[in-house]
């Protein structure tokens, strides 16, 4: 199957339908921006949006942008012709963050900055383009390290949102796969062979960090409970569903 008639199976279909519906996240008139690093999530989110702009019962239009922190080994170069093929508006913003962190991160850890510099340059986007509304690729297992990684080290409960709208209130941030496993994406990624872009993130795979030992706890914990991430998502369920600024 090509990557234009690629359907994605019912099994990823129905939970990131039933969060689009239960938050809303979608609207008439909407002008979506996906955040697309090339990695396994954001690329399932991509042919899984592709597949509600033709069916959902409201009418979106969808783009997609890639930001290119310019770190060593990471050339997601390889999805400017897969956009053109797909035919989704793409952008692509390369700007020296790794470089820049050497001098500006003080006491963050260089995900925490490159985060928040990607985020900024997101918006920016989104804004210059005319996008309302930006779509990120995060999962049920990204909610549940966050969850245990602000419990244990910030002596917080918090975890990524749903839905909500920046600071500034010109842009709405959606996660329509709260409700996905992420081997969820990696079974749809293997079996479609979606041009996956090795090490995504590449410096966090450098650096050992916290979220890799969140994740590897929850794996650990999940062999002696198969409940685990149904009831962590019952745990959460309040703190997901704010509709307040990160």
């Amino acid at each position: 199957m090509t990557a234009e008639n690629l359907q994605p199976p019912k099994a990823l279909l129905r939970p990131i339908g039933k969060a689009l519906v239960e938050f809303g996240m979608i609207r008439e008139g909407d002008r979506l921006l996906l955040g697309l690093s090339g990695g396994k999530d954001s690329l399932t989110l991509l042919h899984c949006l592709r597949h509600f702009r033709r069916h959902a019962p409201v009418r979106f239009e969808l783009g997609a942008v890639t930001v290119d922190p310019q770190v060593e080994d990471y050339d997601p170069s390889g999805l400017k012709p897969y956009l053109a093929t797909l035919g989704i508006p793409y952008y692509y913003e390369s700007q020296p963050i790794a470089e820049q962190a050497k001098e500006h991160m003080e006491k963050d850890s260089f995900c925490s900055y490159c985060s928040r510099m990607k985020r900024g340059i997101l918006y920016n986007t989104c804004r210059r383009e005319g996008y309302n509304v930006l779509a990120l690729g995060q999962h049920l297992d990204d909610l549940a390290e966050s969850f245990l990684m602000s419990a244990f080290h910030g002596g917080q409960l918090r975890t990524m949102k749903a839905h909500y709208t920046n600071r500034a209130g010109d842009v709405r941030i959606i996660r329509p796969m709260i409700y996905v496993r992420e081997r969820q994406t990696a079974a749809f990624a293997a079996e479609a062979e979606l041009p996956v872009v090795p090490d995504s993130c590449p410096a966090c795979f450098a650096h050992p960090t916290e979220r890799a030992r969140m994740k590897q706890l929850l794996a650990q914990e999940e062999i002696h409970n198969r409940t685990l991430f149904k009831s962590l998502l019952r745990a959460m369920e309040p703190l997901y569903s704010k509709n307040t600024p990160d």
